[in-house]
């Protein structure tokens, strides 16, 4: 896995949900579409939460900080981290990464935030032991890169997620 290649594509994505804050209109941003899916607002709630929380997985790894594990992925980590997407079927947020209803400012916030945090944390993840592993609710144990890895998979769904929200209030790309 390329470190710089994978930043690149994480700040990509970035730019994109920032740029899907000038579209969303204010009046609907906090909406939730009528088929009671998840709003504008609780999507980039989840997936900024989810992503600082794997900031701090990096971290950990990084500083082998993690309690010692033999384990690894489970097979749907695997699954994410060789095809580079989530499998076909529906996948329930871990507890404690779901969305809450969020402003768009808020959401501003914290994709700023993030982007602090993720520039100071890529040297030490190009570095970080491979051995050293910390849980993921759903993938099994994940090194610093992985995580890394995860992160960038799991920002481009949610944009995924976004359209499929846009297309439910019948607003144009």
């Amino acid at each position: 896995m390329n470190i710089a290649r994978e930043y690149r594509a994480i700040e990509a994505a970035l730019n994109i949900y920032r740029e899907q804050l000038d579209v969303i209109p204010d009046e609907i941003f906090s909406e939730t579409p009528a088929d009671g899916s998840w709003s504008f607002s609780e999507v980039y709630s989840h997936i900024m939460k989810a992503s600082l929380g794997s900031l701090i997985a990096m971290e950990r790894c990084s500083n082998s900080n993690c309690p010692p594990t033999n384990k690894g992925l489970s097979l749907q980590g695997h699954f994410v981290l060789t095809f580079g997407c989530f499998p076909p079927v529906g996948i329930k947020a871990p507890a404690g990464t779901e969305g809450n209803k969020i402003t768009e400012e808020e959401a501003r916030n914290l994709l700023i935030k993030f982007r602090q945090r993720i520039e100071k944390v890529m040297p030490m993840v190009a570095n970080s032991p491979a051995k050293v592993r910390y849980a993921h609710p759903n993938l099994g144990m994940l090194n610093a890169r992985e995580w890394f890895k995860f992160t960038r998979i799991h920002l481009e769904h949610h944009l995924k997620q976004l359209e499929r929200i846009k297309k439910k209030f019948h607003l144009r790309k």
